[in-house]
């Protein structure tokens, strides 16, 4: 056996030696709130609209003056080209009755131009109704035709301005041969149907730009009213704050807070179920654990204490951290004995490294400054904490042992 002292230096050698404390069980490291989430109704959908906000006073520009002059045809236009069809002295004195009775029509194709039996094909795009007639007298001549004709537009198609956003009815309305100004085309799309007109804003888009009338401005001036529009406008009618709009998404805001915190109420009291379940597991499996500690059923590590001690035993080497010679000392063994222990003679045995051995670590703790080094000095399983008698202790002892023997040899001599 070897004997090492125990100091500031040689504690590191002490010390070095590997080894890990148990670590208790992972249930004893849980917590109940991880349980689970939030529960809900998850993401809520994006409101129907924006909240909005009332404008500042809507801005006035006009499109410039424009001026449609005479119709020319177009494209999907269709003529109605009505010839005499003569047989005889009754039919001529009855002209018009006979022209009547042969009206054809024809649609403008998207060439410009109109198929008419023992003509041809004819251009008439880009002409106005008095310049096609004058073509198709020409036609006529040249086929050696009776150039007896009258030409009109059945249907007017080239030519549309559309009309659509806060109206009654959202429609197309054809440029005829007289013009189409904003009032009349407002009217045939059934008037203005927002129910707040201070912010409603009647935008006209025309050649790549946009020109803005207020409501008010409109309804105010005659010559806005009659702004003519030209083929190929869009008039829109927008209002910049919407009343209805503004109350439905508020009401829309409410309700879903109202079901937020419904389904916040129902999360929370789902947590709390699920909290108690888990905290009555963890509170059984660690109940558990802990009866098999007491019935010995689980592997701890221990170190003896013997010797000169307050109580002599074991003590069991703690979970998840290392224990120093002072804790074995004065946690359970109770300190060294103050009438018979040896405060010089302190002693931790421990088997060498290969089992070749025992070290004897020694602890002179009459100098109150080494009790420090009690404090640093690791304990490893199976350590066995040793604290000497004193010499007086010893020979008290041993005379405890002789004296009755003593009597007794004596007692028997005396009866003789």
């Amino acid at each position: 056996m070897t004997v090492a002292p125990i100091t500031a230096i040689s504690i590191s050698t002490a010390n070095s030696s590997s080894y890990r404390p148990k670590t208790l069980p992972a249930m004893f490291s849980q917590t109940t709130g991880g349980a689970g989430g939030m529960r809900g109704a998850g993401a809520l959908p994006d409101p129907a609209h924006l909240p909005e906000t009332r404008p500042n006073a809507l801005a006035t520009r006009l499109p410039p003056p424009y001026d449609n002059g005479t119709y020319k045809i177009g494209a999907g236009d269709v003529l109605l080209l009505a010839t005499p069809q003569v047989s005889g002295t009754v039919e001529q004195l009855s002209g018009l009755l006979a022209a009547q009775s042969r009206r054809q029509g024809y649609t403008v194709q998207d060439d410009g131009m109109i198929a008419i039996p023992d003509i041809g094909r004819v251009e008439l795009a880009g002409l106005t109704l008095e310049e096609a007639e004058a073509v198709l007298f020409r036609h006529l001549v040249e086929n050696q035709i009776d150039p007896s004709f009258s030409l009109e537009i059945a249907e007017f198609n080239s030519q549309r301005v559309a009309l659509g956003g806060a109206v009654r009815k959202p429609t197309v309305v054809p440029i005829t041969l007289t013009p189409l100004h904003l009032d009349e085309a407002l009217t045939a799309a059934g008037g203005i149907g927002a129910t707040d007109q201070d912010y409603v804003s009647i935008r006209i888009y025309r050649d790549g730009k946009i020109y803005q009338i207020p409501l008010k401005a409109y309804l105010a001036d005659a010559k806005i009213q009659k702004i003519m529009l030209k083929a190929g406008d869009s008039v829109f009618v927008d209002t910049e704050f919407d009343v209805a709009k503004a109350q439905a998404y508020f009401e829309e805001q409410i309700r879903l807070s109202e079901f937020r915190q419904k389904s916040r109420q129902l999360a929370l009291t789902q947590l709390n179920t699920e909290v108690a379940l888990r905290r009555a597991e963890l509170d059984e499996a660690r109940s558990n654990y802990q009866a098999r500690v007491d019935l010995g059923a689980v592997e701890r590590d221990y170190v003896y204490l013997s010797g000169e001690v307050g109580s002599q035993g074991r003590y069991t080497l703690p979970f998840g951290h290392k224990a120093s010679l002072a804790d074995a000392l004065f946690d359970t063994a109770g300190g060294v004995r103050g009438e018979t222990g040896n405060i010089a003679e302190v002693y931790v045995l421990r088997a060498s490294a290969g089992e070749t051995g025992i070290t004897a670590w020694h602890l002179d703790a009459r100098n109150a400054a080494n009790l420090v080094l009690a404090t640093r000095f690791e304990l490893r399983p199976n350590d066995v904490v040793f604290v000497a008698e004193q010499p007086v202790t010893r020979w008290g002892r041993v005379v405890q042992q002789i004296t009755p023997s003593l009597i007794t040899t004596a007692v028997g001599i005396a009866a003789r």
